[in-house]
């Protein structure tokens, strides 16, 4: 475990996992994202704390999709907290035996998001699908290999 690289003065527990830092860059580059390119972003509020990175994947189908965009957001918030505040759009689902929730918001097209739950508090795997077609993208492919990807990374979350 490494000293966060932020902390708030909440009294929760420290992120002590780092996307940009801990998501080792040949994982991501195998996985099809632009590890060379990720960009860090960090959300200490006071009374919670996110620690982000952003990975873009450029694998193109014409009339399909230009390619994906994946934000991982580790944060001290509880999963029962997301739950609360996300329950609407959530199916509680577990992942390599972690609790987890898939949440499909119609509000956020294009979008599937996995949260599982850590020592610390959450991990949110939001991807979007970039489309390269007008109209919308069907609900059942925005989480297209969605799963996989968040299931081999998973161990790397620590408990």
């Amino acid at each position: 475990m490494r000293t966060p690289r932020v902390v708030d003065d909440s009294g929760r527990p420290p992120v002590t996992f780092d996307p940009c830092l801990d998501l080792p860059d040949e994982v991501m580059t195998e996985a099809g994202y632009d590890a060379a390119h990720k960009e860090f972003s960090d959300l200490p509020m006071g009374w919670y704390t996110f620690l982000g990175c952003t990975f873009r994947k450029s694998d193109p189908i014409p009339g399909l999709r230009r390619g994906y965009s994946l934000s991982v957001m580790a944060g001290n918030v509880s999963l029962d907290e997301e739950v609360a505040k996300n329950g609407h759009v959530a199916t509680a689902t577990t992942m390599n035996g972690r609790s987890a929730l898939l949440e499909l918001d119609p509000n956020i097209k294009d979008t599937c998001t996995y949260v599982l739950q850590s020592t610390f508090g959450i991990v949110v795997f939001s991807r979007m699908y970039h489309k390269d077609h007008p109209g919308p993208v069907p609900q059942d492919a925005w989480c297209t290999d969605m799963e996989p990807l968040v299931r081999a990374i998973e161990p790397l979350i620590g408990n």
